[in-house]
């Protein structure tokens, strides 16, 4: 999908199209890459399958990727060193204690390559996001997959329960990849009581911002008291730049020393910090987009309970819809008309995940729905 420049008088008039359908409308085992577009595929396809933000960058950055041409032919690496130390001012860490990464999945990678090897394993819920059971696989260390709660949780004392002295790494991510649940301040402070000290503790907040729930609260809460945490965030969800690939983490300057020896030399590109750099700085990226994903994703809630459909309340910019048969059959139907929607998690295999877009997207994605699966 094309980005969208959206100026602030465009991005308000945006806003008011989703608070308005939201009111006028009728009370409106697969690998990661399988679910993305197909080279070739038509420009008007619906894209609700990697939860992806659809409006794009903000306008002051999609400004600054543009000024970048004047720095494109020169090392990113000073710019690096400015938007590490705005991550680490917003974190009230030390410069020393961030790390770029080219999307947060090279952050996984590197944490697996740092930690892992055929004598350990790296504990984590099922379902949850697969990309660190896969490079863990790379290195040959074993994936405890500890099943979540009824309600489609972590089931955190489980998981700590589950870290020996072969755990290097737990993995959380809290919004959960892909049930949208999350776990409470209470329950993260005794999962910390309980993990070894020896396990690093490694907590995804890639879908942080869009949290309402007043029960959630960030790792980062913890830094500096926890000492084995690690905490990742990206710039690919609510600041909508999934496509330019920047994510980070912060933790202890020792493990991050180890995980430094596997980035790529110069890996987050000089456009990609610019934009980041913009993004940080604007304060109203971060409360419009949760209130405008939040006003959809309602907008889904009540289309979806019209219907007496089951769903999973969700803390991020994406929804489980029970569709009652194998999820990968009812996406080929979406598919022929045009809609993309997410891959099949096995332990959940009659759960269809749906990435909030616009009221526009969403509609269409019901209408789909209502002739794909009746309810």
């Amino acid at each position: 999908m094309a980005e969208i420049n959206v100026s602030r008088r465009s991005f308000t008039k945006t806003v008011g199209v989703a608070v308005g359908a939201a009111l006028t409308l009728p009370k409106i085992g697969v690998s990661v890459a399988e679910a993305r577009l197909p080279a070739g595929a038509p420009s008007d396809v619906v894209q609700l399958n990697a939860n992806e933000n659809p409006y794009g960058p903000c306008a002051a950055a999609v400004a600054a990727i543009t000024r970048s041409e004047r720095v494109a032919s020169r090392y990113p690496d000073a710019r690096e060193q400015e938007i590490r130390a705005a991550i680490a001012k917003l974190h009230g860490v030390g410069t020393e204690n961030v790390l770029l990464g080219c999307g947060s999945s090279e952050i996984l990678r590197i944490v697996d390559n740092a930690f892992l090897d055929a004598t350990h394993n790296v504990v984590v819920a099922e379902p949850t996001f697969e990309a660190v059971v896969n490079f863990a696989g790379i290195e040959h260390a074993k994936a405890v997959k500890v099943p979540q709660t009824a309600d489609y949780r972590h089931d955190l004392p489980a998981m700590a329960a589950a870290c020996t002295a072969q755990t290097p790494l737990v993995y959380v991510c809290n919004p959960n990849n892909p049930t949208g649940t999350i776990v409470s301040r209470e329950e993260m402070a005794d999962f910390f009581s309980r993990v070894p000290r020896s396990t690093w503790i490694l907590v995804d907040e890639a879908y942080h911002h869009f949290v309402q729930s007043p029960k959630y609260a960030s790792a980062f809460d913890w830094m500096g008291k926890q000492p084995n945490l690690l905490v990742m965030r990206t710039f690919s969800k609510v600041y909508g730049m999934a496509g330019m690939r920047l994510g980070y983490v912060v933790g202890p300057k020792e493990p991050l020393a180890t995980m430094r020896k596997y980035l790529l030399i110069s890996n987050a590109n000089t456009a990609v910090i610019e934009a980041g750099l913009a993004s940080l700085a604007d304060p109203n990226r971060v409360p419009e987009h949760r209130k405008l994903n939040a006003d959809t994703r309602q907008w889904l809630y009540n289309e979806l309970e019209k219907d007496h459909r089951r769903y999973i309340p969700s803390e991020a910019n994406f929804v489980m819809v029970d569709v009652h048969t194998d999820v990968r059959a009812i996406g080929e139907s979406f598919r022929q008309r045009k809609i993309l929607v997410g891959r099949k998690f096995p332990s959940m295999g009659n759960w269809l995940r749906i990435s909030i877009g616009t009221p526009a997207e969403m509609q269409t994605f019901m209408t789909a729905l209502r002739e794909i699966v009746p309810a």
